[in-house]
């Protein structure tokens, strides 16, 4: 079997479009737009012109989608969290959100949950480690990583508009 091809298409002002056609000869399209949203589209086999089905993930929903499409990256050296009762997750941060143009050590993340936040991604850059006097944006997405009722409590903490 030959390995897929996935063409490229810049779309000025708007992002770039990948197109797969899958060994089932089905069509599939994904637009990257400039705004971190995705739009995934799946075309009728009739019809391969013919859009039958399209969904808008948000950056977020897109991320998730991506690590459930590839839940491990097959490295060694990878720290698998799930075996230590530990998870790891992005939680977005909105333009309404209470903590937009707040620093992050305001939100008292460790010491009301225990988990800590280990990277923010704004844009197209990561911050790793970023310190109690780093201040947040709507739009950023921040990793995540505690038990699962620490990162739940998180995800509540920053959800607060």
């Amino acid at each position: 079997m030959s390995a897929p091809r996935l063409r490229t298409t810049p779309l000025p002002g708007i992002g770039v479009q990948y197109d797969l056609v899958t060994r089932e000869q089905r069509h599939l399209s994904v637009v990257a737009h400039r705004d971190g949203t995705r739009t995934v589209s799946v075309y009728r086999l009739d019809d391969p012109d013919s859009c039958a089905q399209s969904l808008r993930l948000s950056g977020a929903e897109a991320g998730a989608l991506i690590d459930a499409l590839q839940p491990s990256h097959h490295s060694p050296s990878l720290l698998y969290t799930t075996g230590l009762g530990l998870v790891a997750e992005r939680v977005e941060v909105s333009a309404t959100s209470h903590w937009n143009g707040r620093l992050l050590g305001e939100t008292r993340m460790r010491t009301e949950t225990g988990a800590s936040i280990v990277a923010v991604l704004r844009r197209a850059e990561a911050i790793p480690s970023p310190a109690p006097d780093f201040r947040l944006a709507g739009g950023d997405t921040l990793i995540v990583i505690g038990t699962r009722e620490g990162v739940d409590a998180a995800a509540a903490i920053l959800g607060r508009e």
